[in-house]
């Protein structure tokens, strides 16, 4: 948003944008950025919370007023803490994990939730899967490719799985992670019971309990040791705050 606001700027229109990332908007310096200690995906804070997210609005638009050249402002105030998730229930158990490759164990998630992923989808008529080029019934493929990076830490190539890509690396090891988290999600929310796990009991869920998790923290370590900005950026967008074994993910 940062990058699109300074183009909408020169055009003559004042812009104020919501950064999640502080990191990414000192790279593109935009115009009026009001960076927010939220969550990816939650640039408003709390979901349930329409007053609080009116006042983070206020406080980006009031940016308008009074920032007459580049300036990032920190937000002072953490987002509430959401709803209590209740007692959801993932709607599959994983086996023990064994002496089995990540791909592997990927691949036996994949297909235990497979069903569950495919309910949601025709209930809704829709899916948030594919940002990489996949289609649904290629999501083996998708597991593969991010278990492979995982084992193998090649950061360069981009998998081989018969894919068109749309993204080069390393940009393209987080939109196979998105894709991946959100059939996830999506298979989730086929759950049975009327409680659904809020943003924290999900991540708890995945980097707790699934190979996914595991492989997401096994490519944060070889984007650690690549050591370029744009890899330590893609680890950012990996692996949430708070969740990277090796400290701060944007450290």
């Amino acid at each position: 948003m940062g990058a699109l606001a300074n183009y909408i700027e020169r055009a003559g229109v004042a812009t104020a944008s919501i950064s999640l990332i502080r990191e990414q908007s000192e790279a593109v310096n935009p115009p009026r950025a009001l960076w927010v200690p939220f969550a990816l995906g939650r640039p408003l804070g709390s979901a349930a919370d329409p007053e609080f997210q009116k006042q983070v609005m206020r406080a980006a638009l009031g940016m308008l007023a009074t920032a007459t050249q580049p300036t990032i402002e920190d937000y002072p105030i953490e987002a509430p803490d959401e709803a209590d998730a209740g007692q959801w229930l993932c709607p599959v158990n994983f086996a023990v994990a064994e002496d089995e490759s990540v791909t592997a164990r990927l691949l036996a998630e994949v297909t235990r939730l497979a069903p569950w992923s495919a309910e949601t989808r025709a209930k809704r008529g829709r899916t948030l899967f594919g940002v990489t080029g996949a289609a649904p019934h290629q999501i083996d493929a998708v597991a593969r490719a991010l278990g492979t990076l995982a084992e193998h830490g090649n950061l360069s190539e981009a998998p081989v799985e018969g894919i068109d890509w749309q993204f080069d690396m390393p940009i393209l090891v987080r939109h196979l992670a998105d894709d991946l988290r959100t059939f996830y999600h999506e298979a989730i929310a086929a759950q049975p019971g009327s409680d659904a796990p809020n943003h924290d009991a999900l991540n708890d869920w995945i980097f707790d309990g699934t190979a996914l998790g595991d492989a997401l923290q096994q490519i944060a370590k070889h984007l650690t040791e690549e050591g370029s900005p744009m890899s330590l950026l893609v680890r950012g967008l990996l692996i949430p705050e708070g969740r990277y074994e090796g400290g701060s993910a944007f450290g």
